[in-house]
């Protein structure tokens, strides 16, 4: 229960902390999207190395049913255990949408209507997803006192690297296709993000596999 309330916790403040910058940004910006994504990365970094530090021993600091799964190949827990961390990891996600909406007097219930579909978006996701895994799985390797700020500039640079801005997580991608403000995805775009975000986790763990095949 510990590692479950770690992982509602960290994964509610992370996805607000995305939502929340995004409406933000969306509301004093006028619009101008190159600051959109500037203070989405900013909060996101920030928020990563902090909830990775603060909660990392608690839970592995998962926050991502792609880190959960791939954890669980590499023998963590059990198939059970991964299935209940990634439905805490999406009800935590849908809740802070929620809270969000709430704080900035909009509509609770909402779907998103921007579309985010393409070969070049999905291509982004793997490769957001792919660098994502490797920076878990290769800094919990050598470095694991660096792991939360690995992470964090890992998510920062790939934000303004890729064409996709780095959702990375299928958790956040079902809980952004719930929110029609700057970061939203469309309910349509979904199920191709996920996909590629799981095949870039398990590009990433294959490859980890091959470079050290001692385990």
């Amino acid at each position: 229960m510990r590692q479950l309330w770690a992982e509602a916790v960290g994964t509610f403040f992370l996805f607000a902390a995305v939502i929340g910058s995004g409406i933000l940004a969306q509301q004093l910006g006028s619009g101008e999207v190159l600051l959109g994504v500037l203070v989405v990365t900013l909060a996101t970094v920030m928020m990563l190395q902090l909830l990775v530090t603060m909660l990392g021993p608690v839970s592995g600091a998962q926050f991502n049913p792609a880190v959960s799964l791939v954890l669980r190949l590499r023998g963590q827990g059990s198939w059970g255990g991964m299935l209940v961390m990634i439905a805490v990891q999406i009800v935590a996600g849908i809740a802070a949408v929620v809270c969000v909406h709430a704080m900035f007097e909009q509509p609770i219930l909402q779907v998103a209507s921007q579309p985010r579909f393409g070969p070049g978006l999905w291509l982004g996701e793997f490769i957001a997803t792919f660098g994502l895994l490797l920076t878990v799985l290769l800094t919990g390797r050598h470095a694991p006192h660096a792991g939360a700020t690995s992470v964090a500039l890992y998510i920062g640079a790939a934000i303004l690297f890729t064409s996709s801005t780095c959702f990375a997580n299928p958790a956040i991608t079902i809980a952004r296709s719930l929110t029609d403000t700057f970061t939203g995805i469309a309910p349509g775009s979904v199920a191709p993000f996920i996909a590629a975000q799981f095949a870039g986790a398990l590009a990433a763990h294959a490859l980890e596999r091959a470079l050290y095949p001692e385990g």
